[in-house]
């Protein structure tokens, strides 16, 4: 009998059985014997799983298989899910033709640096290496970039401030719209920069030198404007040039500025007042409201039946005062100075046991010792001393403390905008919302764009850095607001324009459940701004090529499937509008 001799194959057929389809597998050969071709059943496939069924047709086809890791090698994987997020980000906001109408090399080195300051914020020279470590370099094409090149495109994104300024300006004010506006500082490393002076330390580092730089966005918190002064410029100095900005520079005429207490100066609203267009919502010192109270002006009962009341005041003529008093604030201020009290007493405890025991004397020796540490905590007016030669003692004034305590949870906000244009709950959540700006500094400054320690050490440099910095957090802002649903952050923020202003805020329930659970409603985690990046951040890029192929071979790049959370943060970016 001849040899049976011919091709094996995979045959799949399928029929229909009382209303259920079957799939049968089977191994077949296919031979020729006295001139015809016939087909021999080899064996039936149907119990192997579908994959492996499809690798033995694709074999019997010709294709050669072979263990993964002999199939390529992965020679580089960089994190790349970030880079792509902020990149996408930015398209969607229109940066590159915010910096410039025309593409240039100083517009990809500063969209890269933008990128950079988000992703992995370090210095200029630290950030030529850094972004090596993922895609940002490559997608941004600045791989032979050096710090030198760096420092000439902040110097070309300085040239260009002001026009970038008005066009954000553009896009997020109006006429007749809530400009919000703070000052914050920063210190410095090294001590030749002409605005490093000595001034008060917002970062807990008296003595240190500092610069100033105030912030203008609009009622978001959405920053438009950044202006950098020097370390010891009083804040009051700063808000007059920040309106003379928005109607010179942004051609915005009429507008409602909102400064805090140390911010908008008697002397300011007295140059507001022959102002036409502008308004303002700032509050009362302390020492005013004690005044009105002494007057008879403001009487402290009508808070037994509301937390909210207008008044007027013949020291405050053409403007409107809006008087509130929040429990919860009295009680923490009062629990705050208690504690302040006592310790206090702590230390003038210290310096008495001196005394007695004869290791301290003599009342200018004992004054002096006194004298250092009876004002650390701002409460010296709330004790009476007793210093002789040889003995301490003190006692507390109930008096003092008591006046003090009953201004505890009252504030004011002060403000020429009329009541038919604003009213007074309005005024307190516009004055409010200040919190936002206080909110922008701390992602400025710490939490993510890390602003601080500044290094340069030209005024121009500085002002390019933060400015630099400003634009970085400009394109976060954005992002966290796509990304609400996805983080700790209350997407109910409607509930805000309506609840009541004075008292505590409250989260929202969904907001709730996400602060106690740490999951959002599906069950996933929720996330921080910084845990999602780094979420994004497991989307890797893979530089493969050929096994042992050399150093020299072809390669390919594949990047990692992207999974459910990586799709879902994608494409609440895509969502970003202007």
């Amino acid at each position: 009998m001849p040899s049976r001799t011919g091709t094996a194959h995979v045959v799949t057929t399928t029929r229909k059985y009382k209303g259920r389809v079957y799939r049968t597998h089977l191994l077949r050969r296919s031979y020729r014997e006295d001139g015809k071709v016939k087909n021999e059943t080899l064996g039936n496939l149907s119990h192997l799983p579908e994959p492996l069924i499809e690798i033995i047709r694709r074999s019997l086809q010709g294709e050669s298989f072979v263990p993964l890791g002999q199939a390529l090698e992965i020679t580089r994987s960089r994190p790349h899910g970030h880079v792509q997020a902020v990149t996408l980000a930015m398209q969607r906001l229109g940066l590159p033709t915010l910096l410039a109408s025309k593409p240039c090399r100083e517009r990809e080195l500063v969209l890269a640096m933008i990128a950079s300051r988000i992703v992995d914020p370090a210095t200029k020279l630290a950030t030529t290496r850094s972004w090596h470590t993922s895609t940002l370099a490559e997608d941004f094409g600045v791989t032979e970039a050096n710090e030198d090149d760096l420092y000439a495109a902040m110097d070309w994104l300085l040239s260009r401030q002001d026009a970038i300024q008005k066009k954000l300006a553009t896009r997020h004010l109006h006429e007749g719209g809530l400009v919000l506006y703070d000052l914050s500082s920063s210190y410095f490393e090294g001590t030749t920069c002409p605005l490093a002076k000595r001034g008060y330390s917002r970062d807990g580092k008296p003595g240190s030198l500092q610069v100033n730089y105030g912030l203008l966005t609009d009622a978001r918190g959405c920053p438009v404007a950044v202006s950098v002064h020097e370390g010891n410029t009083a804040d009051s100095a700063t808000f007059l040039p920040a309106v003379q900005k928005l109607r010179e520079d942004f051609g915005i005429e009429c507008m409602v500025m909102v400064g805090d207490r140390g911010m908008v100066s008697q002397k300011a609203i007295d140059v507001l007042r022959e102002t036409d267009g502008i308004g303002w919502i700032t509050a009362l010192k302390t020492a005013s409201i004690r005044a009105l109270v002494e007057q008879g002006q403001l009487q402290m009962d009508l808070f037994d039946e509301r937390n909210l009341l207008e008044l007027n005041s013949p020291d405050y003529a053409g403007e409107r005062l809006v008087a509130c008093r929040n429990d919860a604030l009295a009680k923490l201020r009062a629990h705050k100075r208690e504690d302040l009290l006592a310790a206090t007493e702590r230390n003038l405890d210290k310096i008495k046991a001196r005394v007695v025991s004869g290791k301290l004397v003599g009342q200018d020796k004992i004054g002096v010792r006194v004298g250092k540490v009876i004002n650390q905590y701002k409460v010296a007016k709330h004790f009476a001393l007793n210093i002789s030669d040889t003995a301490l003692s003190w006692a507390r004034q109930p008096d003092s403390i008591a006046s003090e305590a009953a201004l505890d949870g009252v504030y004011i906000i002060r403000t020429s905008v009329p009541a038919t244009q604003m009213e007074a709950p309005q005024c307190v959540r516009n004055y409010k919302a200040l919190a936002n700006v206080e909110r922008a500094f701390r992602s400025l400054k710490t939490i993510d764009l890390k602003v601080r320690p500044i290094h340069h050490r030209t005024a121009d440099r500085v002002r390019a850095h933060i400015f630099l910095c400003m634009l970085a957090y400009y394109v976060e802002w954005h992002l966290r607001e796509a990304w609400r649903e996805l983080m700790f952050a209350d997407t109910e923020q409607h509930a805000k324009t309506t609840r009541d202003p004075v008292a505590p805020a409250t989260r929202s329930e969904s907001a709730e459940n996400k602060a106690k659970t740490h999951r959002l409603i599906d069950g996933t985690p929720a996330h921080s701004f910084s845990t999602l990046m780094a979420e994004l951040a497991t989307l890797v890029r893979n530089t493969c090529r050929a096994p042992h192929a050399g150093s020299d071979a072809p390669t390919f790049e594949v990047t990692t499937t992207a999974g459910p959370l990586h799709q879902r943060a994608l494409a609440l970016i895509q969502a970003i509008h202007l």
